[in-house]
């Protein structure tokens, strides 16, 4: 949909001992430090509250560290202006676990938000939007609002709106967890694809069977903390 943009250092995302706390508690990460290349892929793995959605939220700019270095595109963030910050945000697609889709909106709409916002045409748009939406099984659907949707439906939808304008950088949490797994692996197998064109790609996940399936690297938390990831589960 629009041209892809360098990333100056080398690298997306740099976490150099990067903590993270609410309020006066405890560290919910602790000590981060990664370094994501430019069109890699990667699964964040860990238990519930091992801190995989508090790690998405910096990456995404929905929260600021406690303490640490986070550089995003070549950019320390703690330092950027905030009227710097729309354009980063725009380079970044985000499927959150509640979908955050726009109740007053088709679904059409919603898929459609990025590309209004970065400018495209009306005839692009009525061209890839329904395309995008039938390819995750939602032909039928373009005029529904979020409201008389299933959670799987929202959950395409979502998913449909953070990949439709190609974003250097996309952040997904737990995007199979309310669809079944022949529906689960086609929307990897979109991912993939996406990140064939050179966009990086980090998916939160405890569906063990799409991670050996695809064999991508993982990142894996336990209580706030990234170490080697332990064997999956052979069932």
């Amino acid at each position: 949909m629009r041209p892809k943009l360098s990333t100056e250092s080398g690298h997306v995302i740099r976490f150099e001992s990067v903590g993270l706390r609410y309020g006066q508690r405890p560290e919910v990460l602790e000590d981060v430090s990664l370094d994501l290349k430019p069109g890699s892929f990667h699964f964040l793995t860990g238990a519930s509250g091992a801190g995989k959605s508090s790690l998405l939220r910096l990456m995404y700019l929905g929260q600021r560290p406690t303490r640490g270095l986070v550089t995003l595109f070549g950019q320390d963030v703690a330092t950027l202006p905030r009227d710097k910050l729309p354009a980063l945000r725009r380079r970044i697609g985000v499927v959150f676990q509640d979908f955050h889709l726009l109740d007053h909106m088709s679904a059409m709409d919603n898929v459609a938000l990025p590309l209004r916002v970065a400018g495209v045409s009306e005839a692009e748009i009525k061209k890839h939007v329904p395309e995008l939406l039938s390819w995750v099984g939602l032909a039928d659907h373009l005029n529904a609002r979020p409201p008389v949707l299933s959670g799987g439906q929202k959950q395409r939808v979502a998913i449909a709106r953070a990949v439709i304008a190609r974003p250097d950088l996309l952040l997904a949490d737990e995007p199979t967890g309310n669809v079944d797994d022949t529906l689960a692996t086609r929307l990897l197998y979109l991912f993939e694809e996406l990140n064939k064109l050179g966009t990086t790609v980090v998916i939160a996940t405890h569906n063990e069977s799409l991670v050996k399936r695809f064999s991508h690297f993982r990142l894996h938390l336990d209580h706030g903390r990234l170490v080697d990831p332990p064997p999956l589960r052979n069932d």
